[in-house]
């Protein structure tokens, strides 16, 4: 089973002294670190506007972690496909590709955020649809040959795309309802899943079931699981970094027009703290070990794992410790 590293975000903490600046350079540190580490694979992931600074340009960043590394996958975890138009994309994402010499992973999945749908012209009613043509248009795009597309959601003359990557670029769907799954069974190479095992399992079921009526080999269909996994045997002091984690999300259409600093994190209360408790993987390394091998054994699929074990309210030593903890205690029993 291969462990990538993820998901980074590019955000800065609200108590960190640390600028923007310093901030890419560390994704590139941390990069240049998984590789050399043994991981098979860093994932970086997409929002806009946030006052917090959470990546908003993935390929841009895809392609200079690509020019510091050689063997490493580089993954979209996932980028929001809808916000693009699927030419840009496809010339964008073919260009890394190159640079990357065909190390490039693109996960897309739909978004949510009504602000970042409007405030990029892009239709949150039709992301669906558009996902689908999405999925359609890039394989062409990358063939080398012209070709026109008259859809329901985009529709363009005849065009070739260039440049066109050397090798074949896969294609992650992200995301958890049955529709994202069986769409990715329909038009994908694999699936990007944050459910519990439960509803990972029901996932794999229903993607093969999908598979199989549309004559695929489920056995050539990738499966990518991550959850937010901290190594450490003091409970209390993690759960405060996920918990910035999650909570970020829900403040991301607030942070949008904000001014001013960084928004603080909300006290944790014993309720969410709870949550937090059965939402993530926080613990020894054995702990880890034993739950990531629970996984692989409940599903009979090829299956990689990625640590969502990047924490932005973590001093920069500390998630080193961490990266460099899983890469030496959890990645060789899994």
């Amino acid at each position: 089973m291969a462990l990538g590293f993820g998901l980074i975000s590019g955000q800065r903490a609200p108590d960190l002294e640390r600028s923007w600046s310093d901030t890419y350079h560390e994704i590139i540190d941390l990069t240049v670190r998984a590789e050399l580490k043994g991981y098979d694979s860093v994932w970086t992931t997409e929002h806009h506007f946030v006052d917090d600074g959470y990546m908003p340009s993935l390929l841009v960043t895809s392609a200079a972690m690509a020019q510091a590394t050689s063997t490493i996958s580089i993954g979209t975890g996932v980028l929001l496909a809808p916000l693009y138009h699927p030419l840009r994309l496809a010339e964008d994402a073919a260009t890394v590709a190159l640079l990357a010499r065909g190390r490039l992973e693109l996960g897309l999945g739909l978004g949510w955020s009504e602000i970042e749908f409007a405030a990029l012209g892009a239709d949150l009613g039709s992301r669906g649809r558009a996902m689908d043509e999405i999925l359609q248009i890039l394989p062409l795009a990358w063939s080398g040959e012209p070709f026109r597309w008259d859809g329901d959601v985009y529709s363009f003359p005849e065009i070739g795309v260039r440049p066109t990557p050397e090798s074949h670029i896969p294609l992650i769907v992200g995301g958890g309802a049955d529709a994202a799954v069986r769409r990715a069974a329909l038009y994908a190479d694999g699936f990007f899943s944050n459910s519990s095992l439960a509803r990972f399992v029901h996932q794999v079921a229903i993607a093969n079931e999908e598979l199989e009526n549309a004559g695929r080999d489920p056995a050539e269909f990738t499966w990518l699981f991550y959850a937010s996994i901290f190594p450490t045997d003091d409970l209390d002091a993690a759960l405060p970094h996920v918990w910035h984690q999650r909570w970020k999300y829900s403040d991301m259409d607030a942070a949008a027009s904000r001014n001013g600093p960084i928004a603080a994190t909300p006290a944790l209360s014993d309720d969410m703290a709870d949550k937090m408790r059965k939402a993530s993987v926080i613990g020894s390394s054995q702990q880890i070990v034993d739950y990531l091998n629970d996984i692989k054994s409940q599903v009979d699929v090829p299956l990689r794992i990625m640590a969502r074990s990047h924490f932005a309210t973590l001093e920069y030593a500390r998630q080193v410790e961490i990266l460099d903890q899983l890469a030496e205690e959890v990645l060789p029993h899994v």
